[in-house]
């Protein structure tokens, strides 16, 4: 079958195709990419700073975001500081921190929007459940904090009952809580990956495209379900997430359909 994706597409349109993502070829020149990168784009690792970017991955996407006029977003819990020492000296615009931060394009200044710094005291009594663990790693985003377990997963119950205490002591705190892949993310009530993305959507170059958005985690969810409003669809790694319209089964498969597109174009300008 032929899944070529020629100039509009959408859930209802692409239905048929699944569960096959990596045999898509979208109209790039109407299509904007907004990828996940944390067991997405990259394989998971025990520590964040710890994950290894393939030698060819980001030539790949400075190619894709020249194709796209720009149109190439990565949309990452991580802060924008991060995503740009992962991928130095290469940078792309981002939706970073869950929505708390922005860049349109790599000229722009970043933007802090809906992103209040979270109280010191409060992010305090977060960081101190750290210390129940070497394995139990602290990141302050100044926004949010988040605690890494995946070097001690059998605290996961306990970290989760001690961030419970804290709320049910402070009930009227904005915050809410993120779960995610052996990592717990407290953060303001207010902002999503969701709220970056539907921004991001409404500003050029991306307003008008239809984006196709590749995520893995929970902190994806809130994505794969307000794609069809931009008519664009939704993709999970290594998992059927809810409202998804296929899977790929592990990055290495994302990053192989990345280079696929590009492939695609150098056939079809022969």
């Amino acid at each position: 079958m032929d899944h070529r994706v020629t100039e509009n597409f959408s859930a209802k349109s692409m239905g048929d195709m699944l569960p096959a993502p990596a045999g898509i070829v979208p109209d790039l020149d109407q299509t904007a990419l907004l990828l996940d990168i944390d067991g997405t784009l990259l394989e998971l690792a025990p520590t964040p700073r710890d994950v290894v970017v393939p030698p060819k991955l980001g030539l790949v996407l400075q190619t894709l975001h020249d194709r796209l006029d720009g149109a190439l977003a990565l949309v990452s819990g991580r802060s924008l500081t991060d995503i740009d020492v992962i991928f130095a000296p290469l940078q792309f615009p981002a939706v970073g921190g869950h929505g708390a931060e922005m860049r349109l394009s790599v000229e722009s200044e970043a933007v802090a929007s809906c992103a209040p710094p979270m109280d010191n005291d409060l992010k305090r009594r977060f960081i101190a459940i750290s210390h129940l663990s070497p394995g139990i790693l602290y990141e302050d985003k100044g926004y949010s904090v988040a605690l890494h377990y995946r070097l001690a997963p059998q605290f996961e119950r306990t970290i989760y009952e001690a961030v419970s205490a804290i709320r049910a002591d402070l009930p009227q705190a904005p915050i809410e809580v993120l779960p995610g892949k052996f990592v717990c993310e407290i953060k303001p009530a207010g902002f999503t990956k969701a709220t970056g993305v539907r921004e991001l959507m409404n500003r050029a170059p991306f307003s008008g495209r239809n984006p196709i958005f590749i995520g893995d985690d929970v902190t994806d969810e809130s994505v794969f379900a307000i794609m069809p409003a931009f008519r664009g669809v939704s993709f999970s790694v290594g998992r059927r997430a809810h409202g998804v319209n296929g899977q790929f089964k592990a990055p290495k498969d994302v990053r192989a359909w990345l280079t696929h597109l590009l492939d695609e174009e150098a056939m079809a300008a022969q």
